[in-house]
Parts: C-alpha cells; structure tokens; sequence
C-alpha cells in the first residue's frame, strides 16, 4: 500500500480512494479522517474534498479504519455492511459504565471458581442472529444528540435491542480474569457489549479491555499504515497538480 499512496495524484485522490489506516489507541475516527483531509487539502491544495470513513473505531480501540476520498465516499455505505473481524480481550470480574476502560470499574465479583468449559460453552452461546443492546456510551443519536452525551450527564438511558449476527467468536487464550478471543460479526455489532454480555452469562461481570479491528470484507489491516506512515508517504510523492 506504500508504493500506492505514494503514486497517487490529486486526480487520484478526487476521484475516489479507500485507504486503508491503521488507527491507534485515543484517537477518535472523525480525528483520523479530519487529520487525512487537511493533509490532502494541504499537500494538493484542495479547496473542497470528501473524506469519510466506513464503520467507527473506539477512541480506546485500535485497528483497521477504512477512510475513502472523493468519489469512493459514495461506497461507504457498501463497505459498512461488510463482515467485520476483531481481536479482542475481555476482562472478568468487574463491570463499567462504558464496558470498557474509558470509564472506572463500578461494581467487582468473584471469579475464582470460572473454570476454562464454561468460557466455551458461554462463546458458543453468542454465535448467530442475536439481539444486542448497545452501550449507553455509543454514539447512536437519540433526538440529534449522541447517547454518550446523555450518559456523561448521568441521565438513565433505556436503549434498545438490536438484531446482530456473530459468524464466529474464538477463545484463542484463557488466562483469568483475561480471555483473548477473535469474533468475526456484522454491521452494528458492539464488542464492548459482547464483553459485558458475557459477564452477565458467567454470572461473573466483564468489561472489554483491548480491541483490534483486523479485517472489513476483504481488507485487512495487514495491508494499512499507521497515520505517521501514510505521512510520510504522502510527502515522498513527487505529484503536486
């Protein structure tokens, strides 16, 4: 992909692109995609171009982020609704607010007589057409505001199931409180809820500490480059029209 970034012209650009960015861990998706439009603008002296993303990353996640330039904004929506593979970790015997680290444990259990069957036997439990409930710290709007935004006022939040798929979820590694899983699932699905859902399974609570998005579709994050790299890329092309 290097090599590519490298040879791409404005035209190119304007046309329609879908880089492949590698996000790292704090920054927001709307940070990596106003971060690729102003070194476009800056670099081609664009006064306009479209720059979006296909599918949002957690600011604490790190991994593959589709982000699409000119013309190729419009296949957004087709990208989105791709299989989607992550890397996960989740943490037993507590619970936060978030389901993940951005918010402080709220409530801890005991897990010391979880056995290594029973984190089996719960993963198969996730497998296929389910219904989820998204966190209240998501970015779902309700009534033109983000759902986070109410939960950081501390006001009770019902959300609303949601029918997902899980094509497959692996327990790659068992080391308790930790369990290393990969889950291969569709548009919609919130890893952060997976985590706590199976908490609540093993009657244990859990909350979701580390997450790597690996592939959409047929890209992989193999094949992307951080946002240092793509700079770099970017400056060692020799087209400026």
């Amino acid at each position: 992909m290097s090599l590519e970034i490298a040879s791409l012209s404005k035209e190119d650009f304007d046309s329609g692109q879908s880089l492949l960015i590698h996000k790292e861990k704090n920054w927001t998706s709307f940070d990596v995609v106003k971060k690729i439009k102003n070194l476009l603008k800056e670099k081609f002296k664009f006064k306009k171009i479209k720059v979006g993303h296909a599918g949002t990353l957690d600011p604490l996640a790190t991994g593959l982020l589709v982000v699409c330039t000119g013309k190729a904004t419009k296949k957004i929506s087709e990208i989105q609704n791709q299989r989607k593979e992550y890397i996960g970790e989740l943490t037993l015997g507590a619970t936060t607010p978030s389901y993940d680290l951005e918010t402080k444990v709220d409530k801890t259990y005991d897990y010391s007589s979880i056995i290594e069957s029973e984190v089996f036997d719960v993963a198969k439990t996730f497998k296929g057409e389910i219904l989820q409930k998204p966190p209240i710290f998501s970015a779902i709007k309700v009534k033109g505001e983000r759902l986070y935004e109410k939960a950081r006022r501390g006001e009770k939040i019902d959300t609303k199931s949601r029918k997902i798929t899980i094509y497959d979820f692996n327990i790659v590694e068992i080391k308790i409180p930790q369990v290393k899983f990969i889950i291969e699932c569709s548009k919609g699905t919130y890893i952060r809820s997976v985590a706590h859902d199976f908490g609540i399974k093993l009657k244990s609570g859990a909350f979701l500490s580390n997450l790597i998005r690996s592939k959409i579709g047929d890209f992989d994050l193999k094949n992307s480059l951080t946002i240092d790299q793509f700079i770099k890329e970017l400056n060692s092309s020799n087209h400026l029209t």
